[in-house]
């Protein structure tokens, strides 16, 4: 029960400093406003002013109040606060006292005022009333000490100085954290979104083919087996993407969904031949060691010719293709070419393929060149010092 009213008085307590503009915890209010309690309590007793109640018990009252009225309404308004604590240690040095506690609610006032005040003005002129109220008290109230506590007064208010120096880099610090959290966040969803869009056209695009194939083996040929081959062929195709999708969008989550690595340099050939078998006419040519690519670079060039055959089947039905793969020590180059039919198929311009590719191969480091060279069209990928 205690743990919640306090969480309740926490949560209560922050929102009104919110709305007051405050960038504080929660708990430095509530100390100060405490530690300001007790001095005034002190001062009055000293005084002997609490029992019977005194008229001079008013710089008490004028203490608690403010804390009553947040406490009541929920809204902070510091300058009141401040103009309490002055008046306050104003009443009660009319009858000083050895030693006298009063004083320290300037103390206090100043502080308050160099962390929560937003202009300078005000917190100087908050300074320069504290001050008057002890110059007056020691000149005709016969405050002892007067020196003592103005010099205190001022070290109060540096340590306010410092406590708004220290929550402004504070709020800074967690902006720029915030951000970066939000950039780092964007930034994967999109390299997922490219995942998945690789994964998911190419798959598609595969599964097109094999029903396509099985359409034309009934409607032409009447051939039932190599119908259901291909039926069979666009399953397989539709269960591995699945997988591959469920992978992928497993990064979303806390925790790993699957232990399964995602593909690598290794499975462009399986690629190929997966491209192949659904009726595109393409070629695999592999010069060099395979083992000089790392996962990530791997798995860049495996989505840039997942991409390029799934703009090949899209944008030049009909056409052969070859996919050649060098991994010299120098560097890394891949060439996806195909033939260009007749009629070009233009693919629209806000189009994510091409971007998605370039975005890859910047993330490699790699240089990318897309377009047509007499009758083919060529994608192009140079990773330079590729790590043996």
């Amino acid at each position: 029960m205690l743990e919640i009213l306090r969480d309740r008085f926490r949560a209560r307590a922050q929102v009104s400093l919110a709305r007051a503009g405050l960038a504080l915890p929660w708990w430095v209010p509530v100390s100060s406003t405490f530690v300001s309690v007790v001095f005034a309590v002190v001062a009055v007793v000293q005084r002997d002013a609490l029992v019977p109640p005194q008229p001079i018990a008013l710089g008490g009252l004028l203490v608690i109040a403010t804390p009553l009225a947040w406490a009541l309404t929920g809204w902070v308004v510091p300058w009141a606060r401040v103009a309490a604590l002055i008046a306050a240690a104003a009443v009660l040095l009319a009858e000083p006292a050895l030693p006298d506690f009063a004083p320290l609610l300037l103390l206090v006032a100043a502080t308050e005022a160099g962390s929560v005040l937003r202009t300078s003005w005000g917190i100087a002129l908050v300074t320069i009333a504290c001050e008057a109220v002890l110059a007056v008290a020691g000149i005709w109230g016969g405050l002892i000490g007067g020196p003592v506590y103005m010099v205190a007064v001022l070290l109060g208010l540096s340590g306010g100085l410092m406590t708004r120096w220290y929550t402004r880099v504070l709020a800074a610090e967690r902006g720029n954290r915030d951000a970066s959290r939000d950039k780092a966040l964007l930034a994967e969803r999109q390299r997922i979104a490219r995942e998945v869009h690789d994964v998911v056209g190419h798959s598609l695009s595969i599964t097109l083919l094999h029903l396509t194939g099985a359409r034309h083996a009934l409607q032409q040929d009447r051939d039932v087996d190599e119908a259901i081959e291909a039926l069979t062929e666009a399953e397989q195709v539709g269960r591995a993407a699945m997988a591959d999708i469920r992978r992928t969008v497993g990064l979303l989550a806390d925790s790993p969904s699957g232990s399964a690595p995602l593909p690598g340099v290794e499975d462009i050939a399986t690629l190929v031949e997966r491209t192949r078998s659904a009726g595109l006419a393409v070629r695999y040519t592999q010069e060099g060691d395979l083992g000089r690519v790392g996962a990530s670079e791997g798995l860049g060039l495996y989505r840039i010719v997942q991409e390029s055959l799934v703009n090949v089947v899209k944008h030049a039905p009909g056409a052969t293709a070859e996919v050649r793969l060098n991994a010299g020590r120098s560097g890394l180059d891949l060439v996806v070419s195909n033939t260009l039919p007749a009629t070009v198929r233009r693919a629209a311009e806000d189009g994510s393929g091409l971007a998605g590719m370039a975005v890859r191969a910047a993330q490699l480091g790699a240089d990318l060149s897309a377009g047509p060279s007499g009758r083919q069209w060529i994608v192009r990928v140079t990773v330079p010092g590729v790590k043996p």
